[in-house]
């Protein structure tokens, strides 16, 4: 049995795992637009959603909660009202609302990946094509 060696002397201790957490965390603002968003503002969101999800599943039952999240039923026909009312208005404004802004950055980000061309080159380019072609020489062979 092999024991690891020792770190050399009179250097600084290797990062603990709160440090390196907490360098991931602040490593966070690198991240693409899409990702940044999910780990910022989505998760809070999303999380949102679910606890208030949970909580109807756990008051109204399960599927119900599920129906009136997504239209099916009104939440005027559950008890308790109290809670089914904000999960009807997640399922119809907030779940479409993440769901677009989530394609919207995806799709942003594959728009930008792909533009590589400057505008003064593609108008150049279409030009050059809209021009006649020239007449063909006459050569007899």
């Amino acid at each position: 049995m092999s024991t690891a060696p020792a770190p050399p002397p009179g250097g600084p201790p290797p990062p603990g795992r709160w440090q390196r957490l907490r360098a991931h965390w602040a490593d966070r603002h690198a991240l693409p637009r899409f990702a940044f968003w999910l780990l910022s503002r989505g998760t809070v969101v999303l999380g949102g959603c679910g606890a208030l999800y949970g909580l109807n599943g756990f008051l109204i039952g399960w599927a119900n909660a599920y129906d009136v999240m997504t239209g099916i039923t009104s939440p005027a026909a559950v008890q308790p009202q109290w809670c089914a009312w904000p999960l009807s208005l997640t399922g119809w404004v907030a779940i479409p609302a993440i769901v677009g802004a989530a394609a919207g950055y995806v799709i942003t980000e594959q728009v930008q990946a792909h533009h590589a061309r400057e505008l003064e080159d593609v108008l150049a380019e279409l030009r050059r094509l809209a021009e006649p072609p020239p007449a063909p020489s006459r050569g007899g062979s």
